[in-house]
């Protein structure tokens, strides 16, 4: 795989994460109180919350937080089965 493809591949995985969440939580607010809208609605946290760093003159703050549910997991792995497909 070249270096480009996987730039790719990076790219259409977080396309995926985020269209997914946003069409779980689309969906989950459509849906009656149940196990179905608990699946779509539900999501796991994966990364790190916010870090401050504060000198004299100087503070910044980094951080990194997905929040994955059912859809976006799904489409995850549907965009890399394509990529696996067209590019191997």
């Amino acid at each position: 795989m070249k270096r480009s493809e996987l730039g790719y591949v990076v790219i259409g995985v977080l396309l995926a994460a985020i269209v997914g969440g946003l069409i779980g939580d689309i969906i989950g607010s459509f849906l009656p109180e149940g196990t179905a809208k608990g699946l779509f609605e539900k999501h796991k946290e994966v990364g790190f919350n916010e870090i401050s760093v504060q000198f004299y003159a100087i503070s910044f703050t980094v951080g990194l937080l997905f929040k994955l549910n059912f859809v976006s997991v799904l489409l995850m792995v549907f965009v890399l089965a394509y990529f696996r497909w067209w590019y191997l």
